[in-house]
């Protein structure tokens, strides 16, 4: 730096602006372009201070401007798969990649691959179905299905079915199935043997979902009724069969009343038949019997009354009235 440049910044009675000098004097043909724009005098003082603020703010820029492309391409080359999902690579000149990708923040290639993610996790879906039984009776069926995707047929699922997978197979699959099984069984059976229907649709289900890379982890029928012919047909039924019941109450009752009254009559009949035979072995005497016996009894009974009065007999006052 020349000798009549350094007298000049001695000469600077300004401290903020000497302090810019110095930062400008780093570069020795940026101060000389200060020094002359500012004239060498007081004057111009406030003009150099701006440019050199101006020179200051652009380099700042410049940086943050280059930080800022930086992260965003940092941030476009980087995603994330949360816990219990799996993702699918799109590559725009190689199509779908086969490998799947598991949890965690992974890099692709920004504007070029793309990351479907997939939710790995059991979820459950309600499939609503009427169908008719063995015995053609209109039924009314709902299936609780616990689904969940599998993680190697990932790529072959998002590229024939696509991501609303469960959307497209379950509703068809499900009603197939169910009406498939129902079919086996009439009414009644659907009731009685519901455990054997629930177990034979699972089969058959897991079965039929594995084609499309789909695990049921359960199966379960949470609904059955009727139609309302065939519900009213089996109050109909259960009132007919108590009125039979009781019918066949008061059959086996008046039965019953019968063999009571026949028991009755030969215990009567061989009750006289005892007595007649006593009367021609014993003749009268028995007769006299039970004539005293009866009026054993029936004095007891009037004893035993308070509007009976006894009179001693042979006596000719009653009650002690004089004759």
């Amino acid at each position: 730096m020349t000798e009549a440049v350094e007298e000049e910044v001695r000469l600077l009675s300004n401290r903020r602006l000497r302090c810019f000098i110095q930062y400008a004097c780093a570069d020795e043909q940026l101060f000389h372009v200060l020094y002359v724009v500012s004239g060498g005098g007081h004057r111009h003082l406030r003009e150099t201070e701006v440019f050199v603020m101006a020179k200051l703010f652009e380099s700042i820029g410049k940086l943050g401007l280059a930080l800022a492309v930086g992260g965003g391409v940092v941030n476009s080359a980087l995603f994330n798969v949360d816990a219990g999902h799996q993702a699918v690579i799109f590559d725009r000149f190689r199509g779908v990649q086969d490998a799947v990708v598991g949890e965690g923040t992974h890099f692709l290639i920004p504007w070029v691959q793309k990351p479907i993610i997939f939710d790995c996790r059991s979820r459950p879906r309600n499939v609503p179905v009427i169908t008719g039984s063995k015995d053609l009776q209109n039924v009314n069926i709902t299936l609780r299905i616990l689904f969940r995707p599998m993680t190697a047929q990932l790529p072959r699922i998002f590229t024939s079915i696509g991501e609303d997978y469960d959307e497209r197979v379950l509703p068809s699959i499900t009603t197939e199935v169910l009406k498939a099984v129902v079919a086996r069984f009439d009414a009644g059976e659907l009731i009685t043997q519901r455990e054997l229907v629930s177990r034979q649709v699972s089969e058959d289900l897991t079965e039929r979902a594995s084609t499309f890379g789909l695990i049921l982890d359960d199966v379960s029928l949470t609904h059955l009724t009727f139609g309302k012919e065939f519900t009213e047909a089996v109050e109909m039924k259960q009132v007919a069969q108590q009125e039979a019941e009781r019918a066949r109450f008061v059959v086996e009752k008046a039965e019953q009343q019968k063999q009571a009254a026949i028991i009755s009559a030969e215990g009567d009949s061989q009750a006289a038949l005892l007595i007649a035979n006593s009367l021609m072995e014993a003749g009268d005497g028995l007769v006299e019997l039970r004539k005293l016996e009866a009026a054993e009894d029936i004095a007891f009974q009037l004893s035993r009354s308070r509007n009976v009065t006894y009179l001693p007999s042979g006596q000719g006052t009653l009650l002690q009235l004089p004759q």
